[in-house]
């Protein structure tokens, strides 16, 4: 009799388990099916298939940095001026594939955009948290691989920002203009999640989709990696355009006033927000963003 008591008390802490363990095992197949389906980035056929549909005269090239194979696109001629796009988090070129068509940026720019690294096709959820190792990583677009046309202009877009910014302090030489879009730029100003350290548990890690793998690394780490910007901000004397939605809920709307007090030497800086707009500006606020990339080049042409 007291058996059978015993299994009555425990029978509900069973099923609550196998019910744990269901949905458990539910949750990490949906895991990898989004995984599959879901990955924010279109291989070299689907782009091309978009370059000839919008008759852009576009490539797509690879190659090898700091032990990293990094896939970018450029469409252009030459000789004319330069403009490099880096995509936030999560994100890829194919992000702005669409972009290259744009006819006022077409007539202006040589237009180069890449899969930063562990997004895209350069090492898809294998991330690089370090802002400065990106940054270095990306270069040799602009000095080496290319010879790319001043004025530079590089336009980033939220965590892209941050390495377009590292870009600008550590070669001066490579960036005539800054154009930063939902930018994170002061440490810890920015939206962190509960899930965000549990998620970067080995235990945890190995189902998680590879997409937010590489936008979760780089988020747990962003904070001291800005920190170690801190320094360096006075080293950017370039026009700064800064734009983000006044209902951001991704970057702190207190980045602008970060902006203002670091930004010492950029001899210009124009901060915009841009009402009822969130965090997402390169997808819904591509004119005002154009506008931008147009001053900051006119801007840049006189220095």
């Amino acid at each position: 009799m007291a058996i059978q008591k015993r299994k009555r008390k425990y029978r509900w802490l069973r099923r609550l388990l196998r019910t744990f363990v269901v949905l458990a095992g539910l949750f990490i197949i949906a895991c990898f099916v989004f995984d599959h389906y879901v990955q924010f980035r279109k291989s070299d056929a689907e782009l091309k298939q978009i370059f000839v549909e919008k008759k852009i005269d576009a490539k797509i090239n690879y190659y090898t940095s700091h032990g990293r194979t990094l896939r970018y696109s450029s469409a252009g001629n030459d000789s004319l001026p330069t403009l490099l796009m880096l995509h936030g988090s999560p994100g890829s070129i194919s992000y702005y594939s669409g972009r290259f068509a744009d006819s006022v940026i077409r007539k202006h720019f040589k237009v180069y955009a890449v899969d930063r690294p562990g997004y895209g096709y350069s090492g898809f959820g294998d991330p690089e948290y370090s802002i400065q190792k990106q940054s270095e990583m990306i270069r040799p677009i602009l000095d080496s691989l290319n010879k790319a046309t001043h004025p530079i202009i590089v336009m980033g877009g939220s965590y892209g920002s941050s390495v377009a910014c590292r870009l600008a302090m550590d070669h001066p030489e490579l960036v005539d203009g800054l154009v930063l879009t939902g930018p994170s730029l002061a440490p810890g100003k920015e939206t962190y999640f509960w899930f965000t350290h549990i998620i970067e548990n080995a235990s945890i890690r190995w189902f998680i989709p590879r997409l937010f793998k590489s936008a979760n690394t780089e988020k747990v780490h962003h904070k001291a990696e800005l920190e170690k910007m801190l320094p360096y901000w006075k080293d950017i004397r370039v026009p700064v355009f800064y734009l983000q939605g006044e209902l951001d809920e991704i970057i702190d709307t207190s980045n602008a006033g970060f902006a203002r007090q670091h930004l010492i030497n950029a001899p210009y800086l124009d901060i915009q927000f841009i009402k009822n707009r969130h965090h997402r500006l390169a997808q819904f606020e591509w004119p005002a963003i154009r506008e931008s990339i147009m001053k900051v080049y006119e801007l840049a042409k006189k220095n």
